[in-house]
């Protein structure tokens, strides 16, 4: 059976083609029958989150950031932001700045708003907060802006070919 795409480039599964191709590279091809496409918009982690039923800390953000100019991808929880300083230590890298919607997508080949964690146009390096660790399942973005899946954070970190590390910001 042939399957169409949406504008947001979503199969009839919700699942972006790219992402469901990377899932099946990855052996995790049943993953795809856990993403939920939801009417209204999940690009935000709140929109994510109140979609889900779930806490904001249980979205996973993809974060592209560029270290000296090479892109990375650091995973965060959804009710943390990113420590720029922490992650240019962690890189030992001169500069850390948030990349622009024209570099997430050439990086990544997907919009703002619906990167998913792996299954990228370029490898990247990635890194993925401790605080992800916290829950037994996050969700993160499968391509589009509205849809998403469930997946164990060790699982999500593996998949990723992430270095955990401590890059959220610190609370006063």
């Amino acid at each position: 059976m042939a399957t169409t795409s949406d504008k947001n480039g979503a199969s009839d599964s919700g699942v972006h083609p790219r992402f469901a191709e990377a899932l099946q590279g990855l052996g995790i091809g049943d993953l795809t029958a856990r993403v939920r496409r939801f009417p209204d918009s999940t690009r935000t982690a709140v929109e994510a989150a109140a979609a889900v039923g779930c806490e904001l800390s249980q979205i996973c953000k993809s974060l592209i950031f560029a270290a000296d100019g090479v892109p990375v991808l650091v995973l965060m929880d959804g009710a943390s932001r990113v420590d720029v300083e922490r992650v240019r230590e962690e890189l030992a890298a001169g500069k850390v700045t948030r990349a622009d919607a024209g570099i997430v997508r050439e990086t990544t080949g997907y919009a703002i708003g619906g990167v998913p964690p792996f299954g990228h146009r370029t490898r990247t390096r990635v890194l993925a907060d401790r605080s992800l660790l916290a829950h037994d399942v996050v969700w993160a973005a499968a391509g589009t802006p509205y849809a998403v899946f469930p997946i164990e954070p060790r699982e999500l970190v593996r998949h990723a070919g992430a270095t955990l590390v401590d890059v959220r910001e610190r609370t006063a």
